[in-house]
């Protein structure tokens, strides 16, 4: 892996291309992008310079244009090149051309090409899984992007942003998206199991599929079931459990069998009628025993049968994993500025969405480098202290002498910075700062102004 990273800086710095190519070559830009890009008029935003510019400014702590434009003006000086104008005009034009089809396979290459180089001893009993989990978004207040993506409706208008759902699957091998879906927060078809339904296509017969319980529905089981991927889900809520029915696999470890309910409105019959009449599934009571947990007692609902290959406590295990979501979104939205973005009209916000998600990617394609190269796991490597890595190393690529030991020193430092192993910390959910104690707006800015005046 350390290798393949080696020949990628080496061939950035020979062909003399912005310093994120080493991440994300121009081959696979055009491949994402196709003939979409045709008619481009531009003699330096061309579709490939643009994509590297927007990938440097999602890492970029300052993460505006401005600040984007100026490190391209910097580093094109650097290079002895043709200087460009430091506004940020035609880079914005630019970005706006990007189809919003090849962003969204940017994403999914990079994600699952990752994957696919990872040495098998990442995953899990020889199996890839795959973690679905959702968030929100929110985003400037224009009339364009409350239309397709509207604010909370217990908010008046002008009080609120608008707000969008983001539906994510990401390899818990490597921390990874592999596929992403965006929608409305509210309405028929919106929430985030309609939008993970959309995402199917990205799994494959043998793929373990790690969710939290908004996920346990039966129709959501089935149709997983029905492409060979196996689930391990926490049990909803308003399901009883009782152990003492089923066939006994342990203690508190059974096998039951769950009836296909009535068809809901969003299935078609045709759909319908090719699942299944009932699912086996194995349900396990996990204790968490752990001080401080909010949760003491829960269920967890999986189709790997067999307790000789997979016992209660790999199970349990596992599903424990599924707080890595959690902390990749995190990682997404606080590290990476995505959870209030910048653009104005939709067609920019998915963009901006997809291409957080790509340079999210390329963080994670460096920390697993680090990983294999210092013989951990993914995980154990800080994002934000890699994030912090990047923005220092990679616009000195054109300037250094040596590749090998110019990589060397990058993936090091990367691998300095290891994540504190604290598996059952305990705090308490308070905040000491205070927040300032400003009035939350409760009617449009304007008439404020006008009380004023």
């Amino acid at each position: 892996m350390f290798g393949a990273f080696q020949a990628a800086v080496a061939a950035a710095r020979r062909h003399g291309n912005l310093y994120f190519a080493a991440f994300l070559d121009e081959e696979s830009i055009t491949e994402a992008f196709g003939s979409a890009t045709s008619n481009w008029n531009s003699w330096l935003y061309t579709p490939v310079v643009t994509t590297w510019v927007f990938l440097s400014q999602c890492l970029s702590p300052d993460h505006s244009c401005r600040d984007a434009v100026a490190r391209l003006v910097a580093w094109l000086s650097a290079q002895g090149r043709r200087v460009c104008s430091a506004d940020t005009g035609a880079y914005c034009l630019a970005r706006e051309q990007l189809p919003e089809e090849g962003c969204h396979r940017l994403v999914r290459h990079t994600g699952i090409k990752l994957e696919n180089e990872a040495p098998r001893e990442w995953l899990w009993k020889g199996r890839p899984v795959r973690v679905a989990d959702g968030t929100t978004v929110t985003m400037p207040d224009t009339p364009e992007n409350q239309a397709e993506y509207p604010q909370v409706k217990s908010q008046r208008p002008g009080c609120g942003f608008p707000i969008a759902r983001i539906v994510v699957i990401f390899s818990l091998a490597v921390g990874t998206v592999l596929e992403a879906a965006i929608g409305k927060y509210a309405g028929k078809q919106t929430g985030e199991n309609s939008l993970l339904r959309t995402l199917l296509d990205v799994l494959a017969k043998e793929d373990v599929m790690l969710m939290d319980r908004y996920f346990s529905g039966w129709f959501d089981l089935a149709l997983l079931a029905q492409r060979g991927v196996d689930v391990v889900v926490r049990k909803h809520q308003l399901r009883g459990t009782d152990f003492r029915t089923g066939v006994r696999l342990g203690k508190d470890d059974h096998m039951v069998v769950w009836k296909k309910p009535a068809r809901p409105k969003w299935m078609t019959r045709e759909l319908h009628a090719e699942l299944p009449g009932t699912l086996t599934l194995r349900e396990l009571r996990v204790a968490v025993k752990q001080r401080g947990f909010r949760t003491k007692i829960l269920i967890v609902v999986t189709t790997l049968l067999r307790p000789a290959d997979f016992s209660a406590e790999d199970i349990a295990q596992l599903y424990r994993a599924r707080w890595n979501a959690e902390l990749n979104l995190r990682s997404i939205k606080i590290v990476l500025q995505m959870d209030h973005l910048r653009c104005k009209t939709p067609h920019r916000v998915r963009n901006e969405i997809w291409m957080h998600l790509v340079a999210y990617n390329g963080v994670c394609c460096a920390m697993a480098t680090a990983a294999h190269h210092s013989k951990r796991q993914p995980w154990q490597i800080s994002f934000k202290g890699t994030v912090q890595t990047l923005n220092q190393f990679l616009p000195q690529l054109g300037s250094v002498n040596t590749v090998a030991a110019y990589c060397e020193a990058l993936i090091s430092c990367i691998a300095t910075h290891i994540v504190g192993n604290r598996p059952d910390r305990v705090e308490p959910r308070v905040k000491k700062r205070r927040q300032k104690k400003f009035k939350y707006m409760t009617k449009p800015r304007a008439e404020y102004k006008r009380g004023i005046v």
